[in-house]
């Protein structure tokens, strides 16, 4: 039976603080509907003090950001963005359309058509978030989005050089500088000055993640996301420190951020406690994951490999690090989870900044029903069907007819009753 060595915060404080943000998020969404660029501009310099003449970068604007940054950042961003890309282009491969003939002269197909229009949040608050705009921009490009905006809030009273110029190298069509809920409100619903996109993606705070969250339906979304979550799965084939190091290395995204350590040694379990609190010590963003640690940290220890895949199913964790003597037995067994990071030689980070797949995950248990973003995600399988013969259209039509009926649809029925008078030369049985 699972015993708990270290729990976090409990849910009635979760849900206090959500029911906070909700009705924050719900005035900042109304206004912006109401009164679009002004509102947009009041709020941006409210929680930004940004207020420049035009939110959106210029060609000049973006060449300027790029002058300043590093050639060995614009490499390792280019090489970043190049991973990303050949594995969005391997999975696009995969998305294949499809016609078929199910009965003779009947004949049923799907297209998968790029969404249109997308708006891709880009982080910039706690931490200049670069990666992101490789993530959503990149793959949405892949997909084949037509247009693609892309927003960040200011850093440090401008423009984030390195976040333009990510952003500018992955290929966004529109550059704004314009954060926070102002940004996904301005995208999602439409101003003045910004043209509406149909979907929006990215990760953000917990304000971010609530105005996506209130605008679904509206627009289309990648996912609910929450603060980041990350699930260590050990055995004592590793050790402490590279367990907490794996911990404390996703606890600095935020004062919530969910780490917890799953594992069937409770000695590698209190070893790695110690090791926790020895590496708080000197690591520079120990405010922040320290004070997630304590709050939302836990620590659990398991009887064997079965319990604590049932543990981590049920904890649905964003990041799951498995470091075991078996990983593919997580691999084979586990059901739920954003992504997997297999044995002790990667590691969540790689995920997050560079090695090719999306961090763009699902949080607060959405990994029971849905994966992360993926160039799928901005694809739309829509159906289609052609009937060829008069014989195909009078055999369906009189089975449709029949259906119709049995449910009270009339008018349903009489549309394919007349195409068994016309093309069947009789009357529906």
């Amino acid at each position: 039976m699972a015993k708990y060595l270290k729990r976090g915060q409990d849910s009635s404080a979760v849900a206090e603080n959500d029911a906070k943000v909700r009705a924050t998020v719900e005035g900042i969404l109304a206004d912006i509907g109401k009164r679009g660029d002004a509102a947009v501009r009041e709020l941006s310099e409210r929680f930004d003090a940004w207020s420049p003449e035009t939110f959106r970068l210029s060609d000049a604007d973006i060449e300027a950001a790029l002058a300043k940054v590093s050639k060995q950042d614009l490499d390792d961003i280019r090489f970043a963005q190049a991973q990303v890309r050949n594995f969005a282009e391997k999975q696009r491969a995969c998305i294949l359309d499809l016609e078929v003939e199910t009965l003779p002269g009947v004949v049923l197909g799907h297209k998968n058509i790029p969404v249109n229009a997308v708006g891709c949040y880009v982080p910039g608050g706690q931490y200049p978030m670069v990666a992101s705009a490789h993530m959503s921009v990149v793959t949405a490009k892949v997909a084949g989005v037509k247009r693609i905006v892309a927003c960040a809030p200011p850093f440090k009273g401008g423009p984030h050089p390195a976040i333009v110029a990510a952003m500018h190298l992955a290929g966004a069509d529109e550059i704004y500088v314009l954060g926070g809920v102002q940004a996904v409100g301005a995208m999602a619903l439409g101003t003045e000055t910004i043209a509406p996109v149909d979907m929006i993606v990215g990760p953000g705070n917990a304000f971010v993640a609530e105005a996506k969250r209130q605008l679904y339906g509206r627009i289309g979304i990648d996912l609910f996301a929450g603060p980041t979550e990350t699930l260590v799965i050990a055995d004592d084939s590793v050790d402490g420190e590279i367990c907490a190091t794996d911990l404390l290395g996703q606890a600095e995204h935020g004062k919530n951020s969910p780490a917890v350590l799953l594992t069937n040694s409770e000695r590698l379990a209190r070893d790695t406690m110690a090791e926790i609190e020895r590496q708080l010590q000197t690591l520079p963003t120990a405010a922040l994951a320290g004070q997630s640690w304590a709050d939302y940290g836990e620590v659990i220890v398991c009887d064997s490999y079965e319990e604590m895949v049932a543990e981590a199913d049920r904890i649905a964790s964003e990041h799951v690090q498995v470091m075991t003597r078996d990983p593919d037995y997580f691999l084979a067994n586990m059901t739920n989870y954003g992504a997997l990071f297999l044995g002790p030689r990667t590691n969540v980070a790689f995920g997050d900044k560079v090695i090719g797949t999306n961090h763009t995950l699902p949080t607060k248990k959405a990994a029971r029903y849905t994966g992360g973003l993926w160039v799928g995600k901005f694809i739309k399988t829509c159906t289609y069907q052609r009937v060829l013969t008069d014989e195909a259209s009078a055999l369906v039509g009189e089975v449709c007819s029949r259906l119709c009926m049995l449910e009270g649809f009339h008018g349903h029925a009489e549309q394919a009753n007349i195409r068994v008078r016309r093309f069947g030369g009789r009357n529906a049985a």
